[in-house]
């Protein structure tokens, strides 16, 4: 079996992690790394504010609610999680996107949000 290329930011270099706790991703890995399977693209590395947990609720994605059945802890301002592409672009159409960790950002969220865009919310990768 072929081994499959590593994962890259958006500025075409290795995918840096995203969050362990609480535990992120589409592969619960910790990192934005995405597949053909991940129809929402959740390859956007974002620090989630109330404003964007809001947005989110209100367009059908409720992430602060607990749902331990699914092992999903339920997100709080400030925490870091892979947003789907399109849901952040939607935020930041609504002048409320959150911050982004550009380096833990796949180069697929590009196909959907304008690298300006992603630039413009950047912040400092701890």
């Amino acid at each position: 079996m072929p081994s499959q290329a590593p994962a890259r930011n958006v500025f075409g270099l290795p995918l840096e992690d995203c969050s362990h706790e609480p535990l992120t991703g589409w592969f619960r890995d910790g990192c934005c790394r995405t597949d053909a399977q991940d129809r929402g693209s959740h390859t956007v590395c974002s620090r989630v504010t109330a404003e964007f947990l809001e947005f989110s609720k209100r367009s059908g994605n409720d992430l602060s609610t607990p749902r331990p059945e699914s092992g999903f802890p339920g997100l709080k301002p400030g925490d870091q999680w892979c947003v789907c592409a399109a849901r952040w672009m939607e935020a930041f159409e609504a002048g409320i996107a959150p911050p982004v960790v550009l380096e833990a950002t796949h180069e697929r969220a590009l196909d959907i949000v304008p690298l300006a865009a992603l630039r413009y919310h950047a912040i400092e990768h701890v």
